[in-house]
């Protein structure tokens, strides 16, 4: 009996497709772009903002080629590489844990919203406020839809705010920097400053975006919204709804007649997706990003302790507050702890939907009779994370810069694999219409090489040198 193929559905309206974008934008809010940036510009000024604007760029060609497969085959990477490498599935779920369990933005988000609200830290609101998003994420209908309601909620009140707050602090000297900055020049260094943390520079790198495994997590995204194939594809559940748990687990994508019609409603598809990346996660990613770090220079730069974990945000409301309102400065420090705990928020959901996709389809392939109950396994690594998170909470690891530095040098690794992986999955498993362009192929070879690069000069520098 033949396979019944589907049809590859037309483009949807712009407006309708908005919303994958916002939630990886919102996971690159909570570490690059409110940690790492404006902690690198407080201690080493405007210089370094070129390399901002090239850590995004690099990884919105690494999300296309990632969102590519998705649109075609109707199912995630994670999918697609089982098929072709068994080990697959382990790597994502263990690489996923170590780079992304740490609670370094959750323990970042809770220091600067106790600071804003004048609350002396505890490892028992740091634990209690852990638990809060795991009930946040196990009551709704569907997670993908209150995940992108929260995120477009939280982006849209909190970008304005701090769009408003450099606008009343910026001054012509200030924009100078800023032009010499995209072109590497600094305050005393072309390009790279001396003495800079190479493992802090590969994490914003790494960060300038989602980072590590997370950027995977748009093929599932996408299918979830219901781009191309996308939608024939199951949906993930809340926990206490039982619509999908006596369904038989279907992760895999449909397949379609390679046609001029589906050729074409790919092409719309292909550019849609492109457009709305481009708009929500490449513009407004690096336009927030050099706010903060302008308000990151106007505020801390030269200032004696920025170095010691994230003092310098406390200092920013300082100034803030000195020079607009006192409220300004408290208002700050809330949007800023807001935002960090709806990016561990997003980190959550994300990586329990990367560990939780491998896990089944480990299980599916030891026995593919039986009914695998997805959103189960999604909230056992929910719950997993929490438990672990709250567990260094207890024994009082809640250092934040720290926590996201190490993390981030992991998935800065992780990357690197990734990047290589969907480049062999998309050659091998895409039809050859459906393949990336010559130039898009040479981007992505430049990026691998660049991250690969960087990645054995930081681990020399930081590893085989002290040996």
């Amino acid at each position: 009996m033949s396979e019944r193929l589907k049809k590859f559905p037309k483009a949807l309206p712009l407006k309708k497709i908005i919303g994958p974008s916002f939630i990886i934008l919102a996971f690159g809010l909570g570490s690059g772009e409110l940690i790492l940036w404006p902690y690198l510009t407080a201690n080493y000024g405007l210089g370094l903002i070129w390399a901002a604007l090239l850590g995004i760029s690099f990884q919105y060609f690494i999300n296309m080629e990632i969102e590519r497969y998705a649109l075609v085959k109707g199912e995630s990477v994670f999918v697609g590489l089982a098929k072709y490498l068994r080990w697959a599935p382990y790597w994502f779920i263990v690489s996923t844990f170590i780079g992304f369990g740490l609670p370094g933005i959750g323990a970042a988000g809770i220091q600067a919203l106790n600071n804003g609200l004048g609350i002396a830290y505890s490892k028992w609101i740091a634990i209690g406020i852990f638990i809060l998003l795991g009930i946040i994420l196990s009551v709704g209908k569907s997670v993908y839809s209150l995940m992108e309601h929260l995120t477009k909620t939280v982006i849209l009140v909190g970008v304005p705010f701090v769009f408003i707050l450099a606008l009343l602090v910026i001054d012509i000297d200030t924009i100078k920097a800023l032009g010499n900055g995209l072109i590497g020049i600094g305050h005393g260094f072309n390009f790279i400053p001396e003495g800079i943390s190479l493992a802090v520079f590969l994490g914003a790198f790494a960060y300038s975006g989602a980072g590590g495994n997370l950027n995977l997590t748009q093929s599932i995204y996408i299918k979830e919204k219901g781009y191309g194939m996308g939608v024939y594809s199951q949906k993930i559940a809340g926990l206490f709804k039982a619509d999908d748990l006596d369904k038989p687990l279907k992760l895999s994508g449909e397949k379609f007649a390679i046609n001029k019609e589906n050729i074409l409603n790919f092409k719309a598809w292909w550019k849609k997706i492109n457009t709305e990346h481009i708009i929500i996660f490449w513009f407004l990613g690096f336009l927030t990003m050099a706010l903060l770090m302008i308000l990151s220079y106007e505020t801390t730069f030269g200032h004696t302790d920025n170095s010691q974990g994230i003092k310098f945000i406390a200092h920013q409301s300082v100034r803030i507050g000195a020079e607009i309102a006192p409220w300004a400065g408290v208002a700050l420090l809330i949007i800023i702890g807001l935002m960090l705990l709806q990016t561990q928020l997003g980190i959550l959901d994300s990586t329990s939907r990367i560990m939780a996709e491998n896990l089944a389809l480990k299980k599916m392939v030891k026995d593919n009779s039986r009914k695998i109950k997805l959103s189960k396994i999604y909230y056992f690594f929910v719950w997993a994370q929490i438990t672990f998170g709250s567990v260094l909470f207890w024994l009082d690891y809640y250092e934040p810069k720290s926590l996201i530095v190490a993390g981030a040098v992991v998935n800065a690794w992780a990357m690197i694999i990734h990047i290589a992986l969907v480049y062999y999955l998309n050659q091998k498993n895409l039809p050859r219409e459906f393949r990336p362009v010559w130039w898009r192929k040479l981007i992505i070879g430049i990026i691998f090489i660049f991250f690969l690069g960087f990645g054995f000069i930081t681990l020399w520098s930081n590893l085989f040198s002290k040996i």
